[in-house]
């Protein structure tokens, strides 16, 4: 497993505001928007292209071109689903799955309710997006699920980490060829399970159900 922290000055600004607990959900939205185009730079470093000549005005050149299979974005509903356009802002030509998971707050063990992937992953790129990795619960058994359907290798994309929520998918995936890519890797877990410092619940803090 790779763990990339992107110490970047633009997205440490961007989420201290994110953390405020004054920050209303417009702008909650907007900056996490914008922090997961920033993110998905570094995330898709490795996104296989092939050679590609075109002829640009004064000459013929030779480029890259994404390869196929396409890149397959999957959010963790429902709170990844606010971090999908940033995500197809840089990668429009990506297709998009979704997978619909829950944690349960007394045993912290992630329910998955909903799925809507391709049959076959067979040799693809995933990118996972996923707010909060705090007990690694729902990541892990989200990535697991994508290499059990033949995933080649996976990427996930976190606004926030936690080193027990690092440990617990570095444990859990056997080695598999996975990145973590956070915005900022914080303290610890408290006793609910919560990221301290933190921002709160994404999804709440995202669609305004504080």
């Amino acid at each position: 497993m790779r763990v990339h922290v992107a110490d970047h000055p633009l997205i440490t600004h961007k989420l201290t505001v994110l953390r405020d607990e004054n920050t209303a959900s417009p702008t909650f939205r907007a900056l996490t928007e914008e922090l997961v185009t920033l993110l998905a730079y570094e995330a898709t470093r490795n996104v296989r292209t092939v050679p590609m000549t075109i002829q640009t005005p004064v000459a013929e050149t030779t480029g890259v071109a994404i390869a196929d299979p396409r890149p397959l974005v999957v959010p963790i509903l429902r709170a990844g689903l606010g971090m999908l356009e940033g995500m197809t802002k840089l990668v429009p030509t990506a297709e998009v799955g979704f997978l619909g998971m829950v944690r349960n707050e007394e045993t912290l063990e992630p329910t998955t309710y909903a799925e809507r992937l391709p049959e076959d992953l067979s040799n693809r790129q995933c990118f996972v997006l996923d707010p909060m990795l705090a007990t690694g619960g729902s990541l892990l058994a989200a990535v697991n699920y994508l290499f059990e359907r033949g995933a080649q290798d996976v990427t996930a994309i976190c606004l926030l980490g936690t080193p027990e929520g690092l440990e617990a998918i570095d444990q859990g995936t056997d080695g598999r060829d996975l990145t973590i890519v956070l915005g900022a890797l914080d303290e610890r877990l408290d006793e609910h399970g919560y990221i301290v410092p933190g921002l709160g619940d994404a999804g709440d803090r995202l669609y305004g159900t504080v």
